[in-house]
């Protein structure tokens, strides 16, 4: 564990609590970014800031080697209406930190301070604030925008917490961490009607529900059981009265998956479906998928380093090798594409009431930041060491 004293501790609780009241939605973290480059600054970093707009990226330099690490926290929050009543719950109306990145954010600070004080190292490290993680691709842009050509790195990694992971411990696997996610809509086209004369028209809502049972088959019959996929209808829309048959229903939803071949044949089966439903009800259906954020992988080589120097933090006990993949997802799928790399999870404890993440009374776990902390450092110090 780095040397963290109490007044650093009480530091960076006060820094994550003040973040959590203060929470900023996607490509709008000036608060934060200002607090973030500040602090950098502070420590002795040399400090970009304006790449996707609200990134902060810090740079610790030592020694005359040039390989480069970096290690990536994310700064944005969601737009949910906070439900807790602690003295730190968000100002915002209509926002809240209900993922942890204040958590997050506030780690990777810490990591920057020990390193910058104490320099175990040889080399430099990127200290990576990246905006809108939350459905907004914030890794994407800043990585369009040339973050990996400003800042080589040679290997990156990032942290999330996730309760129910025991505190103090962390968990990875190599290969697909998170899943794929996707989202798609199919509008169904038909012909309205009175609602007690149905049979003069085309009943869009028995062809949503048709197409809304079929499209659980995609995952039960179309795949190999040992290939995992989650095809899940987030809302129906149609209709404004009692005693009309609209003319048209619109239903959406999420696909996840691990695999691209999964992924494609998903894709497929959604619209076949939809398409063939409908023209047997003589209604049409049009479908837009579209793709979001690519799995998760992490690298072999970089995931057994990861896993190595958690130990060092964590002991041999509070390390979770193979940890089963999730079902979310994470936008640091695509640095982990362009870079090698691995991510892990933190444990956050049970969690306030038993919150889990995107919870409206969900609290980042205060506990887990000399953890967070020692394990960016143990990365930085021996990726880069002497």
């Amino acid at each position: 564990m780095p040397s963290l004293d109490q007044r650093d501790l009480e530091e960076l609780s006060q820094i994550r609590r003040d973040l959590h009241a203060h929470p900023e939605l996607a490509f709008k973290e000036e608060r934060t970014a200002a607090i973030v480059a500040s602090k950098l600054a502070e420590y002795g970093c040399e400090v970009a800031c304006g790449l996707a707009k609200t990134a902060v990226v810090g740079t610790l330099r030592s020694g005359s080697a040039r390989r480069a690490i970096g290690l990536r926290a994310d700064m944005d929050a969601l737009p949910i209406e906070e439900q807790n009543d602690f003295a730190h719950r968000s100002t915002v109306a209509g926002a809240m930190h209900a993922c942890g990145h204040d958590g997050h954010t506030t780690i990777l600070l810490g990591a920057a301070k020990h390193l910058a004080r104490t320099r175990r190292f040889d080399g430099a490290v990127h200290f990576i604030f990246q905006p809108a993680e939350e459905g907004f691709a914030g890794a994407k842009a800043l990585i369009a925008e040339g973050l990996f050509e400003k800042f080589p790195c040679d290997a990156v990694f990032a942290l999330h917490n996730r309760p129910g992971i025991p505190l103090g411990a962390i968990a990875t696997r190599a290969g697909p961490l998170l899943a794929a996610s996707d989202r798609w809509d199919i509008r169904i086209e038909a012909r309205g009607t009175h609602a007690g004369y149905p049979h003069l028209g085309t009943d869009p809502f028995i062809v949503a529900a048709e197409i809304a049972l079929a499209l659980q088959t995609v995952a039960s019959r179309n795949l190999d059981p040992l290939d995992a996929a989650v095809v899940s209808i987030g809302f129906i829309r149609g209709g404004s009265a009692y005693n009309v048959i609209p003319d048209a229903v619109h239903i959406g939803g999420t696909v996840r998956s691990f695999k691209n071949e999964v992924r494609d044949l998903v894709e497929t089966r959604i619209s076949e479906i939809a398409r063939a439903i409908a023209a047997a009800h003589g209604a049409s259906a049009k479908v837009d998928y579209r793709r979001g954020y690519p799995a998760t992988v992490n690298h072999p080589a970089e995931t057994e380093f990861a896993l190595s120097a958690a130990e060092e933090i964590c002991g041999g006990e509070g390390v979770l090798r193979d940890f089963a993949p999730s079902m979310g997802s994470e936008d640091f799928s695509y640095m982990l594409a362009r870079c090698p790399g691995a991510m892990v999870w933190l444990g956050n404890g049970e969690g306030r009431e038993g919150a889990f993440l995107h919870n409206a009374r969900y609290d980042f776990n205060d506990g887990a930041i000399p953890f967070g902390v020692g394990f960016f450092v143990r990365l930085a110090e021996r990726f880069l060491a002497p």
